[in-house]
């Protein structure tokens, strides 16, 4: 089972982002998380919550305990870029890219099997059956 967590456009290089994502993805998720906090890195702190997030989605939305979760893959790929024009002598200007990321984090996890809900309904007797039955055709007259 795949849980996906995704930030968009994120104010951060992809180059710069990659050096992180290459320290943590061998790591498990809550491993990560503990190790984000100590890389002096700007990345780090946008990465810290896109993993905090596919944790919660897997904990939430699927049922899966946090140590049961691994890394799939962690994408980092270039967002749109932002151009920025700074003045130079001679009335020149030169191009700025502000360069930005989307950064993809796919957990795998083993989902528990789930009990059928229809094998824990208790049987009901014959003798219930036929005074819901009475009940019923009292009430109508």
């Amino acid at each position: 089972m795949e849980i996906v967590a995704v930030a968009k456009n994120v104010r951060i290089s992809p180059q710069k982002a990659r050096l992180v994502v290459d320290q943590i993805k061998k790591m498990g998720p809550q491993e990560a998380i503990k190790m984000l906090d100590f890389i002096p890195k700007g990345a780090s702190l946008v990465l810290k919550k896109v993993v905090a997030s596919a944790i919660a989605n897997a904990k939430n939305n699927f049922g899966l305990s946090e140590d049961s979760t691994t890394f799939k893959e962690i994408l980092v790929t270039k967002g749109i870029v932002f151009k920025r024009y700074r003045a130079v002598s001679r009335g020149r200007v030169h191009p700025i890219l502000k360069r930005t990321s989307h950064i993809k984090v796919i957990l795998e996890g083993e989902q528990k099997k789930e009990v059928s809900k229809i094998s824990q309904v208790p049987e009901v007797s014959q003798e219930s059956k036929d005074q819901k039955e009475s009940d019923k055709s009292k009430v109508k007259n």
